[in-house]
């Protein structure tokens, strides 16, 4: 097991040279971060990150300082992704309460800059960690950082959006119908064969969808390997990627957290295999679920059946358009295409789930 978290920690941590797809005009860039950056001093090095698929993401060295710019990928792109101005304005909002988020500095929305918008912030010094079995740590680490991880998504949900600047952020109400039908539409621009196990849970997600109960700033993509520990201290002191984030249903978010449970360890080191958690220092789903309800005030959660089954069709529809943009000669990493092999293995995972749920 520990191998292969050095393999995904080799994979995807650190910097490399600029992929010659991503490249950009430097000089243009350090123009632009020496007006728009307050403290910001050249000469510039551009690093990109080895971790991630989606948005590139460069590390911008200089002599004083370090920052990180996420911009929109060039190319074609399916309509309302890589949208890295609604991640500017969250983690500013964010920022005002205290909730742990790089510092964002600016947004540049003048694609003739680099070629794409993009936005800078503090590049934050720590621990990211990309299997969730956390096998080099001792149990009573392994929980503490579980603990901390529940503690800081219980804290996000709880945040009043509205004093933030961010009532406009989404649309409350109707969260899970909404992103199904997003979802749905995703996976059929970018279909490339018949998944039938697809098919059932475009019929069946929406027809049985719970209605809100709440809303809340949720991530959309709430997981270890998106967020950076303290680097001595079980405490996340930055949450990164919030592409997916909007308004919606906080449930989506912690369910969607909870898959780390069920899913098997070659799955981002999922806990499913684990026999003992108590044992290996993970808290148990009731624990989890116990310690999340506490935080946010709630009574319990409702079958989970429905909502692992929801979490699986999105990350089909996730994985699938990323096969679309291998498909288009737009995606970012070079192991994206064993997404295509993800797909219906993550279908028939969200079909097994929704026959529990009532399918």
């Amino acid at each position: 097991m520990a191998v292969a978290e050095q393999t995904a920690q080799d994979l995807n941590s650190g910097t490399k040279p600029v992929d010659p797809r991503h490249a950009i005009d430097e000089a243009r860039l350090a123009a632009w971060l020496e007006a728009n950056v307050e403290g910001y001093q050249g000469p510039l090095e551009v690093r990109q990150f080895k971790g991630g698929q989606s948005n590139p993401t460069y590390q911008l060295v200089t002599p004083a300082k370090k920052y990180v710019l996420r911009r929109k990928p060039p190319g074609k792109l399916l309509p309302s992704a890589h949208a890295v101005d609604r991640e500017f304005k969250v983690i500013s909002g964010l920022g005002k309460t205290g909730f742990p988020v790089a510092k964002a500095y600016a947004l540049c929305m003048d694609e003739d800059v680099i070629g794409t918008i993009f936005y800078v912030m503090d590049n934050v010094e720590g621990r990211i960690l990309w299997d969730g079995t956390l096998p080099e740590y001792a149990p009573a680490e392994r929980r503490a950082i579980y603990e901390a991880e529940i503690e800081t998504l219980a804290a996000l949900h709880n945040v009043d959006y509205a004093a933030v600047g961010l009532a406009d952020y989404g649309k409350p109400g109707n969260y899970f119908t909404r992103q199904i039908d997003r979802w749905t539409k995703q996976y059929k621009a970018s279909e490339t064969r018949t998944i039938e196990d697809m098919d059932r849970l475009i019929a069946f997600l929406p027809a049985s969808a719970p209605a809100d109960d709440q809303t809340s700033i949720v991530h959309g993509d709430y997981r270890l390997d998106n967020m950076i520990l303290h680097p001595t201290e079980p405490r996340v002191i930055a949450v990164l990627d919030w592409e997916l984030s909007t308004l919606g249903n906080p449930l989506a978010d912690f369910s969607y957290f909870l898959m780390n449970w069920v899913m098997p360890s070659d799955q981002r080191g999922g806990l499913a295999e684990i026999k003992d958690l108590t044992a290996y220092g993970v808290p148990t789903i009731d624990e989890a679920v116990a310690q999340y309800c506490k935080a946010t005030g709630r009574d319990g959660l409702p079958n989970l059946d429905w909502y692992f089954s929801y979490n699986l069709f999105r990350l089909a529809g996730i994985c699938q358009g990323i096969v679309g943009r291998v498909r288009d000669g737009t995606a970012a990493s070079g192991h994206a295409e064993l997404m295509e092999a993800r797909v219906p293995v993550l279908a028939r995972g969200a079909w097994e789930f929704a026959k529990k749920a009532g399918a």
